[in-house]
C-alpha cells in the first residue's frame, strides 16, 4: 500500500525513512543533487503523491534554497520547497551538496494544517 493511503504508525521504519505517526521523513543521497532530487520525484510519484506541485526540475528547486547561513534565520523559515504535505529541504551542513531531505505530513491527522504550519506542536 502507498504511503499516502496508510501513513506509517509511529517508531515504524517504512523504506528508510522513520515516521512519528504524523510526520514521515526519509534522506535521498545520489551521485549528484540532480540524482537526489529525481529519486524524491519518482518516490512522491509512486507514494501517491504525483498530485502534489512540486518545482519541476533541479534548477527552479534551488531558488527555494535559503541563501543565508544565519542558522537563526534558519530555525523560522524551511531551507526549500514547502508545500502541504511535504517539504523538500537541503540540508543545513553545506556538505552534504548531494543530499535532499524529504518530509511528508500525515492529512488525515485531526488538526495537520495547524501542525504543517507550526500553529499547534505535534504531539
Amino acid at each position: 500500500m502507498r504511503l499516502r493511503e496508510s501513513f506509517p504508525a509511529a517508531g515504524s521504519d517504512y523504506l528508510g525513512g522513520a515516521s512519528d505517526g504524523y510526520e514521515y521523513h526519509t534522506t535521498f543521497s545520489g551521485s549528484s543533487l540532480r540524482a537526489s532530487y529525481d529519486m524524491v520525484k519518482s518516490f512522491l510519484q509512486e507514494e501517491g503523491y504525483g498530485d502534489i506541485p512540486i518545482p519541476k526540475d533541479l534548477e527552479e528547486l534551488v531558488h527555494f534554497r535559503l541563501s543565508t547561513r544565519n542558522k537563526q534565520i534558519l530555525l523560522f523559515d524551511d531551507n526549500g520547497y514547502c508545500h502541504n504535505p511535504v517539504k523538500i529541504l537541503f540540508p543545513l551542513d553545506r556538505r552534504k551538496r548531494r543530499t535532499i531531505l524529504l518530509y511528508i505530513y500525515n492529512e488525515n491527522d485531526a488538526h495537520h494544517l495547524l501542525k504543517y504550519h507550526r500553529k499547534l506542536s505535534k504531539s
